[in-house]
Order: C-alpha cells, then structure tokens, then sequence
C-alpha cells in the first residue's frame, strides 16, 4: 500500500512539474502567442561565444569597413561569412526602443544588415522592434495625452475667444517636475552659443541643442511631451507657437538647404539617424486602403516614429504657421540633384505630403474621445507616374488601443487660466491672442537646473521590473504547497 502512495506522490509530481514548465515558457510570450525577438546586443554575445559565428563575424565587420565595399562584399570570404551568419539568431535580432544599450544594439543590426542591403535602398527595413499591445507602458502614456488634448474644448468660456491649446500643453508640463526640467534644459541648450570659437553665423550648438531634444523626448512622458508637438490649433498664434516648439532657429534653420539626398546620406552614416528613418517610413507609409491613409489606421506607430525623428541630422518640423492647412518638412531642397531628382523628390515627399502623419497629428489634436469618423481626414494625393523602386516590403508595426481610462494631469477646466507665455506668476484671467510668439521669461525657465539629468528611460525600466516580478513565484508556491499535502498524507498512512 506504501508503494502504491508512493508511485501516486511521483505520478502527480510530475504533472505538476509539466504545468508550471509550460506556464513558465507561455509567460514569454505575449499576446496570440507574440515572441519578442532577440536583441541584437545578446545576439551577439552568444555570437562571440560560438568559434565559428565569431570568426565570420570579424571576417564580415572587416567586409563592411573597407574603402571600397562594394568590392570587399564581392570577395568570396566575404560572401561565405554572409550565408554563414544570415543562418544565426544575429541575422534575425531587433532593438527596443529606449534600451539600455540602444546605440550599441543598432550599430550590432546594421553590421549585418549593411552587407545584404543594396548603398542608397529607398526604404530600409526597420531595426526596432514592433510594437505591440503588451507595450501598453508606451501606448498608455501616449493615448492619455490624446484623451487630454479633447477634453475641455478650445472655446473660453468667458470671452468666447479662441483660445492656444498648445498654452495647456506647456502648462501641464510645467507642473510636471521632470518636463519641466528637461524642457528648461533643451530650452538653454538651443539658445546659448557654445564658446567664442564657435562661427559668428551659426546662432547656436547645433549639436548640444539636438541632443538636449532628444533627451527631453526620451526622458518626459509622453502624456507631456506629445501635447506640446501636437496641439490642435485654430489661429496663427497657436500654430506659430506649436511650430516654435523645438526652437526651430537652432534645431531646424540653417543658413542654406542641403540637397534631400545628401542629409539622407548623412543620417544613413550615423546607425541612430539611419534608423529613426528606416522606422519612420515603416510605420508613415500612406495606404489607399484605410481611412486615415495609415496602414491599418496605425497613427499612433506613426507619431511615435515622427517624434523619434527630432533632435537627429533629419530632424523635421512645421514649416510655418498655418492652423489650418499645416505642412511638415525637412529642412532640405532638391536643387542639383541631377538625374536623381525624381528620387529627392519622392523622399521629400515622405515628409511634406504625408497625408498619413498629418492625419496621425490631426487625430492627436482632436482626441480619440471624437472619433475617427468626425476627423477632417485628407485624402491620399495620387503618385506620380514614375517613383524610385521599392527593395523591400515594409511591415509597419500593428498598435491595438488599450482601453484606459486615464485621470491623470489634464488642462485645466478653463484654458483662459494660462498666460500667452505659460508664466505660473500669471493669474490674469484672459485668453490672449496678441501676435507676440517669443516669450522671453519661458524659454530660460531654470536656467540653474541645467546640470540635472534623470536616469535614462525610468519608467520603460520600471515597467520591466514589474513585468518580470510577475512571473512564476505563485506556481511554483501552488506545486510545493500541493506536494506538502501529499507527503503529510503519505506518513499519515505509513506504517509505524
């Protein structure tokens, strides 16, 4: 009878053991059986631990270096090393989008992906991972700021005016600690000059105020950050301050346009701007086929991808500022682009009549509480006869709408409330709508608080951290629980 407990307590055992093991590996996967893909930082460290995938690594990293590349990636070595890493978890990893090691990741994918892809590829395959709906960290953030923007209306309800809902934009971020700070800092950083070497025509350090932007978008949530980009404006005061927003005289202007081409090939040398780029056609790709002109109505993949754009070499904006017709574009022309002018064109295109992105603004601004269906959507222009050929098809990224029903920061119950500057000394309730744009005491709000720096992406790092603590614990507590029950029972009945 003992033996026959006995072999019950291992026959159960083992059940249990099948069930959390296949709990364990489910809990990898995300929604409809999604599994992320490596990353391309581990990818390659299981690569450097494989004799054979290491060696043909270093063979293709020396391929792609050399002067002439073309010819190195014609060499027989050089074509081995390719099929032999095209067939290893390397070929295949993906970045996440505020990673840790995110530079890192990118420059591992494009050491690959340089040698199988054709120099000057209109389109390129994006090197991110896709968004999906488990990433509701992102998502949730974003869809609160478009629940805000339609809240409240854009009338006063005082005066009747027309009101600057862009004001309610930085409003909120001022009574946000973080935006507040960050925005002060990119603020400062596109304003000043940085030393006397510098050259009299340049206005700013380009480079210091691209970086202070990306660091405020990285940084600040974007419930606060987006509102500011996207505001719905229905004056020229709005618009004007809207397009302001990222202090376009040192992030945007310069004194002459590049050739489009030309910024492209700048960006496509940097593996940051080659693929914000690669990620932003991905997901902005005009559809005839949906409504808003975006494949599977995926707006808001596509402003994700727009915002990671600002503060690179591309960095586009408003071009000036009208309410009502609004046109984004690069800061570029195709004047002496020669027999490529077709191409310039098409990549300017991208940009400047992107019905999908300005759709994708337009739905941000209105809010999702109105509806696709009461959006003044614009209809896909037809192409031209003839457009540079397209190497790959692009899949851009599939965001399904998580339902929340967000109370966090919103603009208050009267926009009237904010000053034209935004100024917390304000208390004047009246909505101005004076021509004056620059505001003088905003743009160095704490100039002091320059040296602050927060830590690189908390909360997609507290998301995580939440994520895996949700784990296995309460199966394996289930199992040793069960199994407690059984070894009571089992000396219970033993014979003594």
């Amino acid at each position: 009878m003992f033996l026959l407990h006995t072999f019950s307590v291992l026959f159960v055992l083992d059940k249990l053991v099948h069930s959390v093991t296949a709990t364990s590996a489910l809990s990898g996967l995300g929604t409809h059986g999604w599994r992320a893909p490596l990353d391309c930082v581990r990818a390659n460290e299981m690569c450097n631990q494989n004799p054979q995938c290491s060696s043909r690594y270093r063979i293709m990293r020396q391929c792609l270096v050399g002067k002439d590349r073309t010819t190195m990636l014609a060499n027989r070595e050089c074509q081995a090393a390719l099929e032999v890493l095209q067939d290893n978890p390397l070929y295949d990893c993906r970045c996440k989008r505020g990673m840790k090691k995110e530079l890192l990741c990118l420059q591992n994918y494009w050491s690959i992906h340089m040698g199988l892809a054709e120099d000057e590829e209109f389109y390129e395959t994006s090197p991110y991972e896709p968004l999906h709906p488990s990433d509701e960290f992102r998502l949730a953030s974003i869809i609160s700021a478009i629940d805000s923007a339609s809240s409240k209306g854009n009338l006063c309800s005082d005066t009747g005016s027309p009101c600057n809902p862009c004001l309610d934009a930085a409003k909120a971020c001022n009574l946000n600690d973080t935006c507040k700070r960050q925005r002060s800092m990119y603020i400062t950083a596109c304003h000043n000059k940085a030393s006397p070497l510098q050259q009299p025509q340049e206005p700013c350090n380009r480079k210091r105020c691209h970086k202070a932007l990306r660091q405020f978008f990285e940084r600040v949530q974007s419930e606060f950050s987006y509102p500011l980009l996207f505001c719905a404006c229905r004056d020229t005061a709005c618009a004007e301050r809207r397009r302001q927003t990222i202090v376009p005289s040192c992030s945007f202007d310069e004194k002459t346009r590049p050739n489009c081409l030309e910024l492209r090939r700048t960006c496509r040398s940097d593996p940051l701007c080659r693929s914000r780029l690669a990620d932003f056609h991905m997901n902005c790709q005009m559809s005839p086929h949906t409504k808003t002109t975006c494949d599977k109505d995926n707006y808001y993949g596509c402003l994700i991808s727009y915002v990671g754009l600002i503060g690179l070499d591309i960095t586009p904006n408003y071009v000036d500022a009208s309410h009502s017709n609004f046109t984004i574009s690069l800061w570029c022309s195709c004047r002496g682009s020669g027999n490529q002018e077709e191409e310039c064109e098409a990549f300017l295109r991208d940009f400047r009549d992107n019905t999908c992105l300005r759709n994708a603004i337009q739905a941000f601004g209105y809010g999702s509480e109105v509806g696709i269906g009461h959006i003044p959507m614009l209809e896909p222009h037809p192409p031209p006869p003839s457009l540079p050929p397209v190497h790959i098809n692009l899949q851009p990224v599939i965001i399904t709408k998580p339902s929340i029903n967000s109370n966090d920061v919103k603009p208050m119950d009267n926009a009237c409330d904010y000053s034209t500057c935004a100024n917390l000394k304000d208390s004047d309730k009246k909505c101005t709508t004076s021509d004056a744009y620059e505001c003088a005491n905003e743009n160095l709000l704490e100039p002091s608080m320059e040296g602050s720096v927060d830590p690189v992406g908390s909360h997609q790092a507290a998301d995580e951290s939440a994520r895996q603590s949700s784990a296995d614990p309460c199966h394996l507590s289930t199992a040793t629980a069960l199994l407690m029950a059984l070894i009571l029972i089992l000396l219970s009945q033993a014979p003594l």
